[in-house]
Order: structure tokens, then sequence, then C-alpha cells
């Protein structure tokens, strides 16, 4: 694969606190989820990676309304279909999901917690990749599973309210959920996997070094990384309206 601006990506340095958290995620990829198993889990990933090649995505990205295309998808086959169903939709056309295809994906057999591990899954392999990709390195082979069995842990203050699915609000926390909101802040974007609170922490523990920290966004005359607060910005925003990110 060529390099980026005539850099080997063998050779570029990486800072000591991304580096860090891209071999964590890589970890947490392979371990036992809340809900899938460490297999079910790189499963998933793969089938992600795989979304974009099948047809009738394609089909369906290009069609006024993908609900009126029918058809399989091109898989793995290592994953039941509506588990497929939900990976492919996510990768390939999220902007254009409905609360009932949640509701039929539950009834489908797909539980609320699983959609939303699958969601933190897919996010996190994701920008495993694209940060590769923007380095220039080739695709980097998913990891061999950790054995051990998913905690099936749900947190007990969820509740249906302003989402999709039940989340948790810092308020219905109860002394025995895991508390991502005390490190990663109270945002939607915090809440909105909170069901499954370790995807919370899987996902925004990686997200915070590509990025920044939750307190950092708005201290603008401080200079968290190499590049200056207003250039990140820029580029957070144009990645944002190309993906048709409305947050």
């Amino acid at each position: 694969m060529s390099d980026v601006k005539g850099l080997d990506p063998a050779t570029l340095s990486i800072r000591e606190g991304l580096g860090r958290e891209l071999q964590r995620a890589w970890a947490r990829l392979a371990a036992p989820g809340t809900w899938w198993t460490g297999a079910e889990r790189l499963a998933i990933a793969a089938e992600a990676r795989n979304a974009p090649r099948c047809a009738l995505c394609r089909q369906r990205r290009e069609a006024l309304s993908p609900y009126t295309v029918r058809g399989g998808h091109e898989s793995q086959g290592a994953l039941a279909e509506p588990i497929v169903e939900v990976v492919h939709r996510i990768v390939t056309d999220a902007g254009r999901l409905k609360q009932g295809w949640v509701r039929s994906m539950v009834t489908s057999g797909v539980t609320e917690e699983q959609y939303v591990e699958i969601i933190g899954i897919v996010a996190l392999v994701t920008a495993l990749d694209t940060f590769d990709h923007a380095l220039g390195r080739a695709l980097r082979p998913l990891p061999a599973p950790m054995p051990g069995e998913p905690s099936k842990a749900r947190p007990t203050g969820a509740k249906r309210n302003l989402a999709w699915v039940h989340t948790v609000t810092p308020q219905d926390l109860t002394p025995d959920d895991p508390d991502p909101y005390a490190v990663h802040g109270e945002k939607n974007i915090h809440r909105a996997l909170s069901l499954v609170p370790q995807e919370v922490f899987n996902f925004f523990d990686l997200d915070v070094e590509l990025y920044l920290k939750d307190d950092e966004i708005r201290a603008f005359g401080t200079k968290h990384r190499a590049l200056t607060h207003a250039q990140i910005e820029m580029l957070a925003a144009r990645v944002s309206a190309l993906n048709g990110c409305y947050y």
C-alpha cells in the first residue's frame, strides 16, 4: 500500500496515550463482552468489514427507500441472518434506520442489549480500521478470540425514554452499575450506549484519544494536540458532514 505523503507507515510515531488505547481497543474486540462472546464479537467485526461488498446493501443504498428492496445479504456465514441484517444496515445505511426497523430486529431475536453491543463493536472496528487506513496501513487481521462467557449484566436503572432502546441516565445508575459518565461525561452521545455500559468505555476510551476529552472540547485557548484546536474542529466538522452526522 502506498504511504502517506511520502512517509513510511511502519515508521510513523504514535503518541503514548493513543498507542495504548489502540491496543486496548483491539483486545476488547476479542474479549467476551456483556452479551456476546469473544468469538461472536469478532464475527460481528468481520461482518462489519464485509458489509460494504454486499450487493443487497448497495441496491438498498441506491433505492429511494431501503425498505422496498428485498433479498438476502452476502454474508460470511458465521452469524444468523437477523444479526447480519443489523450489522450491514448499521455499516452501510445508518442514516435511514427507523424505530420500526429496530423493533422488527428485536422481534426477530436480536435483543435490545445485543443490538446496542453490536453498535459498539461496529463503531470500534470502524474507528480502528479508519485510523490504519488514514496512515496508509494495510487492513489489520482481527485478533484471536479470548475465552470466557459474556457477563449478561443489565443495568437495573435502564428505562425507555428519549431513545429507541432503553438507556440509563446518570441519576438512574445504581451502586452495582458501572458508571461511564464519571469518566467520559453525560452527553447524549455517551448515554446512547448506556444499556451496555462497557461499550461506552470501549468506544470512548479510544475516542477521546483520537479526538479530545469531553472537558477539553471547549477549552479553546489550550492546545491539546500537535494540531491546533481550530484545525481539529475543522477536520471533525468536515468528516461529520461527509458522513451525514447531524448531532
